[in-house]
This record gives structure tokens, C-alpha cells and sequence, in this order.
């Protein structure tokens, strides 16, 4: 008996549907904590992207048993008419395509999660937009075309912008469960606010209990600019694309002229060298290269060392003195200490660490050989799979008696973010970073840095807690001393012994390096 197989394409959208688990809808409560953190991402970025400083709204009520409804609001720069319904409703379309750090990948999350809404409860997606400086807002309603990835309109209509707003408000229901994901969800806000201190977020619960995170600083971290590839950083798929639309613009373009213009940091003198390197004729013309000059085009991109490092000025680190007061509002820290490394690069990939540590205040050990570890990654808290990530491995490697820190027993606390136009996940989930040799060089030296600079002030602590013990015991003994002679003196009051006091505390501090 023959078997004839069945063979059939399907859309992105399509199958993201069937696999929805892998970015992060498994389960009611998962989905309900992804929901909301993928539409506060959006918005973040939505804002970031303009500089403006983001207000953000998010509301969960329960429309029936088992199904909420989230609208989220933003104050951004909003989504221009024409580009609303496959914004919402076409997988894979978006802005954050462009060679930049976002915080979503493949402008995937919050399509996902009205994708899982509109599948588990069969209801749509309703949308207001209003660009920066419209005078409109426009609203669509509308729902996924799975099979085909398209958006299916359903209502539209433009109304009148008479108080100025611009952004994006966005509703819709899907299958949840907040009170189990209630404490991951007020978790990702809070240290949402560490990373972006910037922003004012309100978040009202199902319960009716509003939580309310003020904005603790106008100034904000320059927004991420478009760069172009790194010679390192390109596959040949890529490089294939980059021919293609380097011909469509000028057909006359020659190999020569292509590096210069579709590749940065490579200049006339680097393109020269490189293609020396190459043996390849920088003067012929693109659009004559056939397949075995690919290959050997590429190939060649791959070995010469002669490239300079990736630009990082797509990037948007958060900047040392941010972080410091989001860290600083979040734990009331007596001692933090904020690194920012030099950008570095991986696989021809820009990025930026920054480490923290913080110790006192609000922080409690963590106590049982944990850790408390803060990890973000293009300012998105990771909340989940703390142990796999490429930080608590580092964290776990260092012998820390060597900085006499007892880091489970005492209330320390580490923070680590990575950001890059690709940050090494492990998952789509986006939930830890995998162990980029690199990557991990920089988080390793920022926390051993971090390290010092808090061993020196917990020494510095403990000899000034051994001075006033030793001033208070001097001063007590010295005092008695002081009366018991001045009775045997017969005088009718004791020395003044202030001054003694003083010089032998000092005295005793010399002695011992104080």
C-alpha cells in the first residue's frame, strides 16, 4: 500500500499559531504576564524612538470567567493611517527591521499576543492611533487572517484630535489568569522602572487595585539610530539582499562603490585592502557577480581582519547615571555602583554592558546559596530562567571570599544589561542570554569591578564600625579613669579628657592603617 504524503506551505502568522509556546503563550498565566509585557515594550519603544518621556496606561478587567481584556495607551509617536492595519495585523510587518537596538525581535510580540487573543477568544483587535503633530485619530477594528497573514478590516473611522494627544491606545480580550501571574507582572513593571526611570507607568488591576509608578527623572538615554550592516555581522542570504538592492538602486554600481555604501565603517582605503585580500576587481560591476562570486565574496568578508569594529551608535544603553537612580528609587540602596563598558562586538554584532551592584537599603539576602540578580537586555527585565543565563553563571564562577562579600548571606544585590541590535537569546521567549564568549568577558569584568569598589566600601565600613567601637569603649573606660583620680586628687571635678580622647582614637587608627 502506497502512503502519499500531503505537502503544504503555511503564513508566518499561521505558524506562530501552531507554535505559539515558543514565544511565550503557554499557559493562561504565562500568557497573561507576555500580554502585558509585550504591548509596555511597543510603547516604550514607541516613545524612546521620539524622545519623548513615555506615559504609559494598561487596564486588566475580566470580561467573563477566564478571559481579560487589556488596553494599554501611550503617549508616542504613534502609527500613520496607512501602515495601522498591517502594523496589527500582518506577522512579520513592522518597524524594527532597520539595523537598531529594540527592545522586541522581528517586531513579533505584539502581534503574537492579539494573535493569541483573537484565538482564544474569538473576539478583535480594536486600535487608536494619532501620529505626532495629527490632528486625526483613526481608529480600526480588525482581526488576523491566519492562513494568509493579512489583515481582515472590520470597522474604521477618523475622528477629531481636539486635545493634541499622539500614540497608540490599543484593546483587546484573550484567555488569562491574573491573580497567579499578578506578582510577575507588578515584578516586570517595578524593574521596568529601573531601567527606564524616565517613565510614568499606571497600571490598574483586575481587582481595582491601581499601582502607580512615577516618573523619577526628565532626562532620558539618546535613542538608537539606524546603522548600517558590519562585514562580520552578514550572512550570505544577507549579502544576497544587499546586492540585489544596491543594483535596483543604480545598475551600474560597481563592487567597489557597494562595499563603501553598504557596509559601515568601510571607507576607500579599507575597501582597497580588502579586496587585494580578495583578489576580486573592485571595478566590476554588480550586477555581473554570479553565484561563485558570491561565495567567494563572502567568504572573503569572513576572514580579513582588517575591519574596524562594529558602530555602536545604534545602540541606547541606559548610561550610568540612569541606571544608578533606578536602582537607587527601587531599593533605597546605602552603596550602588553603576559600570558601563566600552562597546564591544560579536559576530560582527555591536554591544554594551552595564553592571551594577547594590547593597543595603530595601535588598534583603537572598539566603540558600541565591542570588539576587537583576537581568535586562535592550531595557527589557528577564524574569524568567535566572539560571541558565550567561550572568548567574558568571556570577557563580567568581570566588567571592576574595572580596570578603558574602553575596547570599548579606543584602547584595547585582543588576547586569546587555544591549545590541542582536542580543544572543537563547529562546523567542526572551527570557536569558546565552554564553557569547564575548558577551561574558565584558559581564565579567563590569560585576569584578563592581565587586572592588564595594569591597572598599564594606572595608572602609567595618574599620569605621571598629573606630566608633574602640571610641565608645576608650571613652567610657577613660571617663571613669578621669573621676576615680580626680577623687583621689581631692579635686571637685575630673580633667577635661575630650582632647586625650580624641588623640588617642586617632592615634590607635594610624596604628591600624585608618
Amino acid at each position: 500500500m502506497k502512503v502519499h504524503e500531503k505537502y503544504e506551505s503555511i503564513s508566518p502568522a499561521d505558524f506562530f499559531y501552531r507554535n505559539k509556546e515558543i514565544a511565550g503563550f503557554d499557559n493562561p498565566v504565562r500568557s497573561t504576564y507576555t500580554v502585558v509585557r509585550e504591548l509596555v515594550e511597543n510603547s516604550l519603544d514607541s516613545c524612546e524612538n521620539y524622545g519623548i518621556l513615555p506615559e504609559i496606561d494598561i487596564r486588566l478587567t475580566y470580561v467573563d470567567e477566564g478571559i481579560l481584556n487589556i488596553r494599554v495607551r501611550d503617549n508616542g509617536g504613534g502609527i500613520p493611517k496607512k501602515y495601522i492595519p498591517q502594523a496589527f495585523g500582518q506577522v512579520f510587518f513592522g518597524s524594527k527591521y532597520r539595523l537598531r537596538q529594540t527592545r522586541g525581535i522581528f517586531g513579533l510580540g505584539g502581534k503574537m499576543a492579539i494573535l493569541y487573543g483573537q484565538i482564544t477568544t474569538n473576539t478583535t483587535v480594536k486600535v487608536y492611533s494619532s501620529p505626532l503633530g495629527s490632528d486625526k485619530i483613526y481608529y480600526y477594528e480588525l482581526v488576523i487572517d491566519i492562513a494568509n497573514n493579512k489583515p481582515h478590516i472590520l470597522a474604521k473611522k477618523t475622528l477629531e484630535n481636539g486635545k493634541g494627544w499622539h500614540g497608540v491606545a490599543i484593546s483587546f480580550n484573550f484567555m488569562g489568569e491574573y491573580e497567579k501571574a499578578r506578582a510577575k507582572i507588578v515584578e516586570y513593571l517595578w524593574q521596568t522602572t529601573m531601567v527606564a526611570p524616565y517613565a510614568s507607568i499606571t497600571f490598574i488591576a483586575p481587582d481595582g487595585i491601581l499601582y502607580y509608578f512615577p516618573r523619577k527623572t526628565t532626562e532620558m538615554p539618546k535613542a538608537p539610530r539606524e546603522v548600517l550592516p558590519h562585514p562580520y555581522g552578514v550572512d550570505i542570504e544577507m549579502l544576497r539582499r544587499l546586492i540585489r538592492a544596491a543594483v535596483k538602486r543604480n545598475p551600474e554600481i560597481t563592487l567597489f562603490e557597494f562595499l563603501i555604501k553598504s557596509f559601515q565603517r568601510v571607507g576607500p582605503k579599507t575597501a582597497e585592502k580588502f579586496l587585494r585580500f580578495a583578489g576580486m576587481d573592485g571595478g566590476m560591476r554588480l550586477k555581473k557577480l554570479r553565484h561563485n562570486g558570491l561565495v567567494r565574496l563572502y567568504t572573503a568578508l569572513k576572514s580579513f581582519d582588517g575591519f574596524i569594529s562594529p558602530d555602536a551608535s545604534g545602540l541606547s544603553p541606559i548610561g550610568p547615571d540612569l541606571f544608578y537612580i533606578g536602582i537607587k528609587e527601587a531599593t533605597d540602596a546605602e552603596f550602588i555602583h553603576v559600570v558601563q563598558r566600552p562597546p564591544s562586538s560579536y559576530e560582527g554584532h555591536p554591544f554594551i554592558v552595564e553592571t551594577a551592584i547594590a547593597y543595603g537599603g530595601k535588598i534583603k539576602p537572598a539566603g540558600s546559596d541565591k542570588v539576587n540578580l537583576y537581568r535586562f537586555a535592550n531595557k527589557i527585565p528577564l524574569l524568567y530562567d535566572a539560571r541558565n543565563d550567561v550572568s548567574m553563571k558568571i556570577i557563580r564562577s567568581i570566588d567571592w571570599s576574595v572580596y570578603k562579600i558574602r553575596i547570599s548571606d548579606e543584602p547584595v544585590a547585582f543588576f547586569v544589561h546587555v544591549c545590541s541590535t542582536k542580543v544572543p537569546y537563547k529562546t523567542v521567549g526572551k527570557e536569558y542570554i546565552a554564553e557569547q564568549p564575548e558577551v561574558a568577558k565584558q559581564i565579567e569584568l563590569g560585576i569584578r569591578e563592581n565587586a572592588r569598589n564595594l569591597a572598599a566600601y564594606l572595608s572602609k565600613k567595618r574599620r569605621e564600625a571598629e573606630r566608633r567601637q574602640r571610641f565608645n569603649i576608650i571613652e567610657k573606660y577613660l571617663k571613669k579613669i578621669a573621676k576615680y583620680s580626680a577623687d583621689l586628687a581631692g579635686l571637685k571635678r575630673p580633667p577635661d579628657v575630650s582632647k586625650l580622647l580624641y588623640k588617642e582614637v586617632t592615634v590607635v587608627d594610624r596604628g591600624r592603617g585608618g
